[in-house]
């Protein structure tokens, strides 16, 4: 089966940024999506300010989890936590120029896992981020899957 991914989704695919790990990173999150099998973590380093100083991932999945996992952490990159908060699935897919439609719920992971980590964070520092919920281990626990897609 063949997909129609646009060319920034390639580049990310073959050229993901922001690939590892942070050692001592201000937040950790992992999620999932039982039905696919894929796995991604975001690792943040939060300086004093509360602005997103570095940000890490590792996926495994296919090349739309790795290329939303790419931009989701291009986007947060230099945000403050309550900017990266705003970043929701449909401006990493908008950013991207499009998912096929099979492949939205890659976008919902990378958004779920940017929760995620911030939801350690505040936890480690004991704190609370206005308008964070706390996320989902597995994308498949939402009730509806985003219905939103760029073609």
């Amino acid at each position: 089966m063949a997909f129609a991914y646009s060319e920034k989704v390639m580049d990310h695919f073959t050229n993901p940024r922001n690939v590892g790990e942070i050692e001592n990173c201000s937040g950790c999150g992992t999620v999932g999506n039982a039905q696919c099998g894929d796995i991604m973590r975001v690792y943040l380093d939060i300086d004093d300010n509360r602005r997103i100083r570095d940000v890490k991932f590792k996926t495994f999945g296919c090349g739309a989890a790795i290329a939303t996992s790419s931009m989701a952490t291009e986007l947060v990159k230099g945000k403050t936590i309550q900017e990266a908060l705003e970043v929701t699935n449909k401006a990493v897919m908008e950013a991207l120029d499009g998912l096929p439609p099979v492949k939205v719920h890659c976008s919902l992971l990378a958004e779920e896992a940017i929760h995620a980590a911030l939801w350690d964070y505040a936890e480690r520092e004991g704190i609370v981020i206005e308008g964070l919920e706390k996320p989902k281990t597995d994308i498949h626990e939402h009730e509806t899957e985003p219905e939103y897609t760029l073609a």
